[in-house]
């Protein structure tokens, strides 16, 4: 009874070349079973690839051994996932009788995970954040005063523009104004209006935003921000539907619908006598709470995906991967600037960095200190996350460079210091 040939390992300069030039490979004999992989796609997966193994141990593709015939018969990249969790786009190339060289990268494609949902420009899979959009669709239909309550960066304008492009106001204006972004007197001007000669520089009539927004909408972001003199006129606007310019005498009729955010509780306003609480009760009829990023975590890394995918489109730039380190530091992070700021992170990443992997090194100082922080505080060495064998495999992988080791490990040069140190091989 013939028996199989036990599959031949390559040569390892064989595997730091293709690691090299082409990153994360998986080599298959002509029976499917793995015979080596790169190190950059153990990095990727977080594990080492056993040798000897079947290639359906490795990966899961929808339809079965049929699609993975298709995967390698004809060569088209394809998405499969990860039987250890996690999507990757993968390509087979043929090496004639012998097998097979499989690349993988990250899926960076926008995420088209179960569950998840794009509304008006925001993205998620999150069940807190989908309920809100449920309440936005219902209270649309109104003409209900609408207090959107969350932190910078959460969304608030977006909620606002769906609550008028889903209402029968829709096909008419949107208005929107911070009412922390100008000085009382301004402000006053920009909302009512005012007449000319109401003040130095007032050369001509302007209707302001209430009678720009007319048949439409109003956003008030940063409402709490507003003086309590212009509380005391906001009311009375709310109350009349109707606003006096500055300078002027007659009043306009208005209709308006308002929606108003604000990060601030305006209850504590309230308390604290920095906010009329009759404007409170008028502007907050319908309240929408929206959850922050950091409560809703398993929005991260497909959202940093989504941002790099814009990136691409403009960029000369391909990140095909995020090196597990940099993974850890985007999903352990405060985000108190929410997706804003997780957009402008993954901007300054894809700038400040080279090649196809986003590694620890590419995100901003502040991420480096906080890691540093927290290794202080809890007396690990920053990198204790690498065991001894990767951190061997990588340096002999890179042929004992450093630098270039620590590039294959996704971390800085100063991180593979400090765990060679800890390993007590920081010599030399």
């Amino acid at each position: 009874m013939p028996t199989s040939r036990p599959p031949q390992r390559p040569p390892r300069l064989a595997l730091s070349a293709l690691d090299a030039l082409a990153g994360a490979v998986l080599l298959v004999d002509a029976e499917r079973r793995i015979v080596g992989a790169t190190f950059a796609l153990e990095i990727q997966l977080g594990a080492p690839v056993r040798e000897g193994t079947s290639l359906s141990e490795l990966l899961s593709l929808q339809g079965g051994a049929e699609r993975l015939d298709t995967l390698l018969t004809t060569g088209r990249e394809t998405t499969a996932k990860l039987r250890a969790g996690g999507t990757v786009r993968v390509r087979a190339i043929a090496l004639g009788k012998d097998g097979w060289a499989l690349t993988f990268r990250q899926d960076t494609s926008p995420p088209a995970l179960e569950g998840a949902e794009v509304f008006h420009g925001l993205w998620t899979q999150d069940a807190e954040l989908r309920r809100v959009f449920r309440i936005v669709e219902k209270v649309a239909r109104t003409e209900s005063s609408v207090l959107v309550r969350g932190e910078s960066g959460t969304g608030k304008e977006h909620i606002a523009h769906a609550l008028h492009e889903l209402s029968p106001r829709g096909k008419g204006p949107f208005r929107a104004i911070n009412c922390a972004a100008l000085p009382p007197n301004l402000l006053e001007s920009e909302l009512f209006g005012h007449v000319r000669g109401a003040f130095t520089g007032a050369v001509r009539d302007s209707p302001g935003h209430f009678r720009l927004a007319h048949g439409g909408s109003l956003f008030l972001d940063e409402v709490a921000e507003l003086p309590l003199d212009l509380q005391a006129k906001m009311l009375r606007v709310l109350e009349t539907r109707t606003v006096i310019p500055v300078g002027g005498r007659a009043p306009v009729p208005v209709d308006v619908r308002i929606i108003a955010a604000t990060h601030r509780a305006l209850r504590r306003e309230v308390e604290a006598g920095r906010f009329r609480a009759d404007l409170m009760y008028r502007l907050r009829v319908v309240p929408i709470f929206l959850p922050t990023l950091r409560e809703r975590r398993g929005d991260i890394l497909p959202l940093a995906l989504r941002f790099l995918d814009e990136l691409h489109q403009r960029g000369t730039r391909r990140v095909e991967r995020i090196a597990p380190g940099a993974r850890k530091l985007l999903e352990s992070h405060g985000w108190p600037g929410n997706v804003r700021e997780l957009r402008n992170v993954m901007e300054y990443a894809y700038v400040i960095g080279e090649g196809p992997v986003l590694r620890e090194v590419d995100l901003p100082p502040e991420f480096s200190e906080a890691k540093a922080r927290s290794s202080t505080a809890t007396g690990t060495t920053p990198g204790a996350t690498l065991d001894e064998d990767q951190v061997r495999a990588a340096l002999t992988r890179a042929g004992g460079n450093r630098s270039e080791a620590a590039r294959l490990l996704g971390v800085s040069r100063v991180t593979l210091w400090r765990r060679l140190r800890a390993l007590g091989e920081a010599a030399g």
